[in-house]
């Protein structure tokens, strides 16, 4: 199964995306939008996986400690592709945000995964190979408090991708 780990938002979040998508979607003439219960924030993707390695990453979590924090969404980017580009919402920098990525990849190598070496980007992708008009731009932040991280499974069902949470941890409020 392909896993990864996700911050999915909560109803008013996910409106105000789905918004941002569909303005995007209305200035492109190509692209793949990213269905609305699909829209989240990878913190750390696993790829494919069988049961132990699943079994291994809910460890991994499970020992994964942090509070409650906030995050803002607030500008509109893009990575360049020569068939369309991704675009995406980005989050503003956040150091609860990077310190739970780091504390999630540190207990996910211990349990043997190899994870990207790449720098923490959190975004949420809004739709890929996209021709557009449209420049990255800023806008006034909005966001929501985190509490939650859920182990996500992506599967093909009817042609459709879809992101079901197999497990998930809550914040420490105490």
């Amino acid at each position: 199964m392909r896993l990864f780990i996700a911050i999915n938002f909560n109803p008013e979040t996910r409106s105000r995306l789905v918004s941002l998508r569909d303005e995007l979607s209305s200035n492109s003439t190509k692209g793949r939008f990213s269905a609305p219960d699909n829209l989240h924030l990878t913190l750390v993707f696993l790829g494919e996986c069988d049961e132990k390695q699943a079994a291994y990453a809910k460890f991994a979590m499970n020992a994964v400690k942090f509070k409650p924090f906030a995050i803002n969404i607030g500008c509109i980017g893009r990575f360049k592709r020569s068939n369309g580009n991704i675009w995406w919402a980005g989050v503003s920098n956040n150091n609860q945000l990077t310190k739970l990525y780091n504390d999630l990849t540190n207990k996910l190598t211990e349990f043997g995964f190899q994870i990207e070496k790449r720098k923490f980007s959190p975004h949420i992708t809004l739709g890929r190979e996209i021709i557009t008009k449209d420049s990255p731009h800023s806008f006034e932040e909005f966001g929501q408090t985190i509490d939650r991280i859920e182990l996500m499974k992506s599967e093909r069902i009817n042609g459709k991708l879809k992101y079901t949470a197999i497990h998930n941890i809550n914040a420490d409020n105490s």
